[in-house]
């Protein structure tokens, strides 16, 4: 394997962990499965509001070790999708 197919098969599994700990963590009634890469969190598509997202950043600071701050600016970019989801906790954490 490349490193690019690596990197593309560590990235595809983390967004399916991420997935499952989205549903996990927010009670949702919905398989993992079902949220698509590009699956928006907020509004239209699993129409996550801000206490949602707040649990969300909570279950991601705990299980990969780093702080996900209300305050950052960039939290709008960061859960438009799973996969800027993803690619914020590839690029942070510690676990």
């Amino acid at each position: 394997m490349t490193q690019t197919s690596n990197a593309t098969s560590d990235m595809t599994a983390l967004m399916h962990e991420v997935a499952a700990m989205i549903v996990t963590a927010l009670n949702l009634e919905m398989s993992p499965a079902e949220i698509t890469p590009e699956t928006p969190l907020y509004g239209e598509g699993l129409g996550l509001d801000s206490i949602d997202i707040l649990e969300l950043a909570l279950a991601v600071s705990k299980h990969y070790g780093f702080q996900l701050r209300a305050d950052d600016e960039a939290n709008v970019k960061v859960f438009t999708s799973l996969q800027t989801l993803a690619s914020h906790i590839a690029a942070h954490r510690t676990k």
